[in-house]
C-alpha cells in the first residue's frame, strides 16, 4: 500500500494499491494500513485523500466506508477481461 501526492490537485493524496495476501485477509491488516495512511496525510498536511477501486472488490469498500470514505463517481469500464464499475472515493481530512 502507498500514498502518493495526487498529480493533478494542489493539497490532494491518492491512495494507491491496497494489497493484503490472501493467508492474512480478514485480520484487521488492510483497515490498519488505510489507517495509517491517513494518519501520514493528516500529518503530511494534506486535506483530501481520493482513490479509486472496483464495485467487486467488496471488502477493500467496506474498509474505506467505516474509515469515512464517500463514494463520488462509478463508470463501467472493460478491464483484465471483464466488464467492471469503477469507483472514486474520497476522505475530507
Amino acid at each position: 500500500m502507498f500514498l502518493v501526492k495526487h498529480p493533478e490537485q494542489e493539497g490532494v493524496a491518492k491512495l494507491r494499491l491496497v494489497l493484503v495476501k490472501p493467508h492474512a485477509r480478514g485480520l484487521g491488516i488492510g483497515r490498519r494500513l488505510v489507517q495509517e495512511c491517513t494518519r501520514f496525510a493528516l500529518q503530511a498536511g494534506y486535506r483530501k485523500i481520493t482513490l479509486r477501486t472496483n464495485s467487486v472488490l467488496v471488502a477493500v469498500r467496506r474498509i474505506y466506508e467505516k474509515e469515512g470514505y464517500r463514494l463520488v463517481h462509478s463508470e463501467p469500464h472493460h478491464s483484465f477481461g471483464h466488464d467492471l464499475v469503477r469507483e472514486t472515493w474520497e476522505l475530507e481530512l
